[in-house]
């Protein structure tokens, strides 16, 4: 399972896991040892605090999974900084995201040729919990950015 939470990214650890009908819950912690404040930019490796942040992934064995992430909020030390603390944040998740980047991308492949119903109905079947406004969302982002 640590092979699989890596590549979402080289800094996780798995933790543990847990199978409740058709759903796996994947915990993981992030193992980075600095965290770059994302407001100044200057390293940090002291801890402010810690949260769970679950967020959806692609399926595993036909299983829905969502993925339990350990955060932590970290203090920025910079006293020009506008902050003084911040989240650790991940590429493959976009800031206070429910679903990974690589999740988003299944859901618009799929939902391109058919209408948001149909589509909604099919990954909530198969793939995650999904609905018809999410994939009018993540249709129209997407357009936006093209």
């Amino acid at each position: 399972m640590d092979a699989f939470i890596k590549l979402l990214d080289r800094n996780l650890e798995y933790v543990s896991h847990e199978i409740i009908d058709d759903t796996i819950y994947i915990r993981v912690v992030s193992i980075r040892e600095e965290i770059v404040c994302p407001f100044c930019r200057q390293p940090s490796s002291k801890t402010h605090s810690h949260y769970d942040r679950s967020f959806q992934d692609l399926p595993i064995q036909n299983k829905k999974v969502i993925v339990i992430l350990n955060n932590r909020k970290m203090f920025c030390h910079n006293p020009d900084c506008e902050r003084t603390t911040f989240a650790e944040t991940f590429e493959f998740l976009p800031t206070k995201a429910k679903k990974t980047k690589r999740l988003e991308d299944e859901i618009i492949n799929l939902s391109i040729n058919v209408s948001s119903l149909t589509a909604s109905s099919i990954l909530s079947t198969r793939v995650a919990k999904v609905g018809k406004s999410t994939i009018c969302n993540l249709l129209k982002k997407r357009h936006a950015n093209h």
